[in-house]
């Protein structure tokens, strides 16, 4: 058995095509991230990947919709993530397929 650290991942991702990673795979990633109350998050667009996300804990829109503890949501290639952090949120998401490069910034 091997044990790892999420704080030694890269922004909370933990499975994918990158490094550092506790598996390697093209297929998808996974990350597990918190998001403080009013924190900042870049509005972006992923051209080839897929988001599937639970919101496990907290409230936050996204594309002008509430979401709330227990919600899961997709985020589809083209479609803007424009997320508001209403109350402290943790997120998991899984992307699909595994590639890092696909995050473009829409400056506001």
């Amino acid at each position: 058995m091997k044990v790892l650290k999420l704080k030694d991942m890269k922004k909370g991702w933990f499975i994918g095509n990158f490094e550092p990673t506790v598996f390697k795979t093209k297929d998808f990633e996974v990350s597990y991230r918190t998001h403080p109350k009013n924190s900042n998050w870049e509005t972006h667009v992923h051209k080839v990947t897929t988001e599937i996300n639970l919101l496990i804990k907290g409230k936050m829109t996204m594309c002008g919709k509430e979401l709330n503890s227990g919600d899961i949501f997709i985020v589809y290639p083209n479609e803007i993530s424009d997320p508001v952090f209403i109350e402290d949120c943790s997120i998991i998401c899984v992307r699909v397929p595994s590639d890092p490069s696909d995050k473009y910034i829409i400056e506001k």
